[in-house]
């Protein structure tokens, strides 16, 4: 199937999920940085989702109902423009490439909206985030309601549209598995060329350098989330990016970090030696967390509840707490008092998707949904030892994290992140035979 194809196509499963009313979807809005100069533009992913259009300015009206239509209002073409900032399709050339229904320039979004609503039961929109979009589908629903004398009716209710797409998007379609196959086997490459690249005095931003170097060589063309390179102490902050600190030699480096290709994210987490060798209290912590990962990922099938593999996770982390000393007790009583959490304090994954942490319910009816074939999760435990008091020293400052991006297939699931080693013997031959390679040059 082509890509309009694919992309027309998920625009009729949502007219036909809306059962009649009108959806308006924007894209995002671009971004000004400071003075003359804007952030990278990229589109919102629910509009991309249903059309395939990159541009900035643009809104797609969807009509549901007997005669579904779909119509892309757009920037106009402006070659004077094109000199300064680029191609832009105009209305005529989006409609024929990524095939709408009709097509009309942005300016005229204001105009033709009442219209578009009159007589339409229901007005589905992304209400509540963003406040100005808000004001404006009030100003639409106004100008119907002054026609209520001529007979003309407003919609009746404004029902979130994200809830039906949020479904949709849950479950991936064999093309957007194989662009995320693609995006994680770049982001793999991009964490082998950084564990070939570490050296104790190295700079974190130089580690963050040679994964956007792979990133942006491979096709990619942006990093999914702000990158993490934390070294020592560092990778016990969870959310840390400021990346300038010294790799010390003895300390291990957390990175987790990820490209984005076609609109599709990635996810990795890898933990290794600065110097390229594991001491003792490390290799004892990190086995664990690979033991608790491959337990969860064993827990990742479909019929599966969201939560089993956490659980199974964090039954393997606990235990290991137990026996290297970092909780005292039984299995039992550090899970139903969560003696673990100083050192183990987030889930176990998310799902993934054209946003990192993709959309999609986790709960359903309040009880944890089951996994079904086509979604798409990373699985990533971890362990974070702070110094404390009762916490054996050796243990001090070492975080890790392994992360890896899954897909639920009919039995079971695919790990498509792979390629990135984690066993610490593939690691560690990884590292050497780039040092190998250094004194041979």
């Amino acid at each position: 199937m082509s890509k309009p194809a694919i992309f027309k196509a998920r625009r009729q499963r949502l007219a036909q999920a809306m059962q009649g009313g009108v959806a308006v979807i924007p894209t995002a809005p671009e971004r000004q940085r400071n003075r003359d100069s804007h952030y990278a533009y990229r589109f919102d992913s629910y509009f991309h989702y249903l059309t395939g259009f990159a541009e900035p300015e643009a809104v797609l009206v969807l009509i549901a109902g007997a005669s579904p239509k779909s119509i892309l209002f757009c920037r106009e073409k402006n070659l004077e423009r094109e000199i300064w900032d680029g191609f832009r399709h105009g209305p005529e050339g989006a409609k024929e490439e990524f095939g709408f229904d009709e097509a009309y320039p942005v300016s005229q979004l204001e105009e033709m909206l009442p219209q578009l609503l009159a007589d339409q039961p229901n007005l589905y929109f992304h209400l509540g985030a963003d406040s100005e979009w808000d004001a404006r589908a009030v100003g639409w629903l106004n100008r119907v309601r002054e026609k209520g004398r001529s007979g003309v009716s407003a919609p009746g209710a404004i029902q979130d549209v994200r809830v039906l797409l949020d479904e949709m998007r849950l479950f991936k379609s064999p093309d957007e598995i194989a662009t995320m196959r693609r995006a994680a086997d770049i982001s793999g490459a991009a964490h082998m060329r950084a564990m070939r690249a570490a050296r104790p005095g190295g700079m974190e931003y130089q580690l963050e350098a040679e994964l956007l170097h792979e990133f942006r060589r491979h096709g990619a063309q942006a990093p999914a989330y702000t990158s993490i390179v934390a070294g020592g102490a560092n990778a016990c902050v969870l959310h840390y990016v400021a990346n300038d600190a010294e790799l010390q030699d003895g300390d291990l480096v957390l990175v987790d970090a990820g490209c984005e290709l076609d609109g599709y994210a990635s996810d990795i987490t890898r933990t290794f030696p600065v110097n390229g060798k594991f001491t003792g209290p490390q290799r004892d912590l990190y086995e664990l967390v690979l033991a608790a990962q491959a337990e969860a990922l064993f827990h990742v099938k479909p019929g599966r509840h969201w939560n089993v593999p956490h659980e199974a996770a964090l039954k393997v982390l606990a235990q290991g707490f137990i026996d290297l000393g970092l909780c005292a007790g039984s299995l039992d009583a550090v899970l139903e008092k969560e003696a673990y959490k100083p050192f183990y304090m987030h889930k176990t994954g998310h799902w993934l998707g054209m946003d990192v942490h993709d959309v999609g319910n986790y709960k359903l009816a309040g009880e944890w949904r089951e996994l079904q074939p086509g979604m798409t999760l990373t699985v990533e435990p971890g362990c974070y030892v702070r110094p404390g008091e009762g916490v054996p020293e050796q243990f001090w400052n070492i975080g890790i994290r392994i992360e890896d991006d899954v897909v639920v297939t009919e039995s079971a699931c695919e790990v498509l992140t792979g390629i990135a080693p984690k066993k610490v013997a593939d690691i560690e031959a990884l590292m050497r035979d780039s040092k190998e390679r250094d004194k041979n040059a």
